[in-house]
């Protein structure tokens, strides 16, 4: 189980492989299981959820201060998964697509967010650790196109060209 979980140099922010079982009508996937204890611990969900976002959407920035965690799993379409911790200016970016199914574990202490990449909408299923609590949301919001966040290290990485200026959710793709 070990070999399909992966680092991505933030704290806690993880991906976990998901495994896809093909037969002549199409694939099967399980996308949360509780005894998948290497990549949740202690933690399990209290609710899922759907969202759609047409292409070059961005959905940033936010986060949550009261213990939330986000799993995301993108299921249709590909987006561009970030987190973000403003105290050690490290930046985590994932890519998630259907073609390669995985959970990107979010603590939500970061700020997080996405970007819809492609030209297709995606869709993005979601689970969470904590309900949802409509009276007294545990949510902080900043706009998407913040000049404050301006990452140090990415993925682990100081050499990124990206490093060192405010976040581009518009920079083109490079190796």
């Amino acid at each position: 189980m070990k070999d399909r979980i992966k680092e991505y140099g933030l704290e806690g922010v993880r991906t976990f492989d998901i495994k896809k079982f093909p037969d002549e009508r199409g694939f099967f996937s399980e996308i949360m299981r509780e005894d998948w204890m290497e990549f949740l611990g202690e933690e399990w969900v209290s609710q899922a959820n759907l969202s759609m976002s047409y292409p070059g959407i961005i959905r940033a920035w936010h986060r949550h201060l009261r213990g939330q965690i986000d799993y995301f799993v993108v299921v249709k379409g590909a987006m561009k998964i970030v987190a973000y911790d403003e105290e050690t200016k490290r930046l985590a970016e994932v890519i998630g697509s259907e073609e390669k199914l995985q959970i990107v574990r979010i603590p939500g202490k970061y700020w997080h967010g996405f970007k819809v990449v492609g030209d297709e909408p995606a869709m993005l299923v979601y689970f969470v650790n904590k309900l949802y609590d409509y009276e007294n949301p545990d949510e902080v919001r900043r706009p998407w196109n913040d000049s404050t966040i301006v990452p140090e290290v990415i993925n682990g990485r100081k050499d990124d060209p990206r490093c060192n200026k405010p976040w581009d959710w518009f920079y083109p793709p490079h190796k």
